[in-house]
């Protein structure tokens, strides 16, 4: 049996290679160029105008529903922040600057610089590629760009569906482990350590008798939340993911004033040694060149595990959205990466670096600190065990809101290979898993997991290369007649039915 694990190991390490190594995130990183480069540096360019339209009408247009089959804006918003942030805001962030110091914080602000753009994309194509499923919903997605967008290209019909049918399969597996399994093993970690020390320790069936008590209180709570449907995962998403996020922005940006004469020198060290801590860059060339590509990597894979930009994930659920304009929604993706990664990885990188864990002359990790403590210390250090508390407890919930948005993410995909009946099946054994995760031991199904994470990347990415000039198209035309005040043919959906409807509400100003 052992020697079974371990081959499985290799070769989960060899596919993780793969698609979280050197080729995977130079196929996202030039998709992210790629996608900013025929867009005029959107982000740059019409930032403005893609603020105003995003975290501009939070509190009026884009809170009002005008298609009954559909979220607003803002909601299909929060939904998809809902999964986007989660432990790799925390945790992920101390990991990159553990193992590639601080310069790798620079890194995950250049994923997330070209992630905007790719999300971005991401939700153009979701959203023009769209249809209604047996219900009346909205189903998106990047196996329906894959197969209908990449499928119209010539010689590419068959490669289009077999892509669109390996991301689904990739993310049922992913959404098992590091969607549901993963997350909820961390909770019970955490809830056991810090609040129920000693409590009901005994054994029964192979596991403490506490870790069964909290998965089936983790259970019974998803259940009664995904099995509401996915409006009622929406409004509990839309109350509790700005409650979380401004929770967990004040209390860091506390724990940051509380050392705020280091900042300087934190950002400082940051792009100081964006190639590695100095301490070895003195060694032979060959080690320099190893510890400046481990920076890279570290910097830019936790960027993308923090804000999912790249893995079509985050599509499932904006393409819900009631408005028509793919662009519009496309800006919302925008929006989406800025907050995940610009403004909360930033804020526990700072906790991190002036709270005294690592030395920021040579980047490296001071004696008694390891990846999983960082930022736990930080806060204790500021607030005691109360600050411990508190940290535990945001990663908590940003766990729990993760384990809810892959539940619609699995749901989807499962649908589109299977029909709507099986996805309710999906959503019945997503339930059940919560208890094994958290009774679980093992971190293999984890590393696996997160091996199909990566997977999901590669035909995601490969459909939004071959549809860049679609993107160009679409966002072309959204530019001539939202900002330049052309008088041109809306370009909105690839389905004649849905392009009709849709024009009619985008002339009639609703949109």
């Amino acid at each position: 049996m052992d020697l079974i694990i371990e081959r499985v190991i290799k070769i989960n390490d060899t596919i993780n290679g793969f698609a979280w190594g050197t080729f995977g995130l130079s196929l996202l990183l030039g998709t992210g160029l790629i996608c900013t480069l025929i867009t005029g540096f959107f982000q740059i360019r019409f930032i403005g105008h893609w603020w105003k339209k995003t975290f501009g009408v939070m509190n009026n247009e884009g809170r009002i529903i005008n298609d009954a089959g559909a979220l607003s804006q803002y909601r299909a918003f929060c939904t998809a922040l809902c999964a986007t942030i989660g432990t790799g805001n925390i945790a992920g962030v101390a990991t990159a600057i553990f193992y590639g110091g601080p310069g790798a914080v620079l890194w995950m602000w250049v994923a997330a610089f070209f992630g905007m753009m790719v999300k971005f994309s991401e939700n153009v194509l979701g959203m023009y590629y769209r249809r209604r499923n047996s219900e009346g919903a909205w189903s998106g997605g990047p196996m329906y760009y894959l197969q209908d967008g990449l499928g119209s290209i010539k010689y590419c019909k068959r490669l289009g569906r077999v892509l669109g049918m390996l991301f689904c399969i990739f993310t049922v597996l992913a959404s098992f482990g590091i969607g549901n399994m993963g997350q909820i093993n961390k909770i019970t970690i955490n809830l056991e350590s810090v609040f129920l020390p000693g409590i009901y320790t005994e054994m029964f069936m192979g596991a403490k008798k506490v870790n069964w008590i909290i998965g089936i209180v983790l259970m019974i709570a998803t259940a009664i939340i995904i099995l509401g449907g996915f409006r009622r995962l929406a409004a509990v998403s839309e109350k509790l993911v700005p409650f979380m996020s401004i929770s967990y922005i004040i209390g860091c940006l506390v724990v940051i004033l509380f050392h705020i004469s280091e900042i300087p020198a934190a950002f400082s060290s940051i792009f100081r040694l964006a190639l590695g801590p100095s301490a070895i860059k003195g060694a032979a060339m060959g080690i320099s060149l190893r510890l400046a590509l481990t920076t890279i990597k570290n910097g830019c894979k936790r960027g993308v595990f923090s804000n999912e930009a790249g893995l079509g994930s985050s599509v499932m659920v904006h393409s819900n959205s009631c408005a028509r304009e793919p662009v519009r929604q496309g800006m919302w993706g925008i929006a989406e990466v800025f907050i995940d990664t610009m403004v909360i990885c930033t804020i526990t990188a700072m906790v991190v670096l002036t709270s005294g864990g690592v030395d920021l002359q040579t980047g490296l990790i001071r004696a008694g600190y390891n990846d999983s403590t960082l930022v736990t210390v930080a806060f204790g250090k500021s607030f005691g065990s109360p600050g411990k508390w508190f940290i535990i407890t945001v990663i908590t919930l940003f766990a729990f809101t993760t384990v809810m948005g892959w539940s619609y993410y699995g749901a989807k995909v499962t649908e589109y290979l299977f029909g709507v009946t099986w996805s309710r099946i999906y959503r019945l054994i997503f339930i059940v898993l919560i208890v094994f995760g958290a009774i679980m031991e093992s971190n293999l199904a984890w590393d696996i997991s997160d091996t199909f994470n990566g997977l999901m990347m590669i035909p995601n990415l490969i459909g939004i290369i071959f549809q860049t000039p679609l993107i160009i198209r679409l966002t072309k035309n959204y530019i001539d007649r939202r900002i330049r005040g052309k008088k041109i043919e809306p370009l909105l959906s690839y389905d004649p039915d849905i392009q009709r409807d849709a024009a009619k509400v985008v002339s009639s100003g609703k949109d």
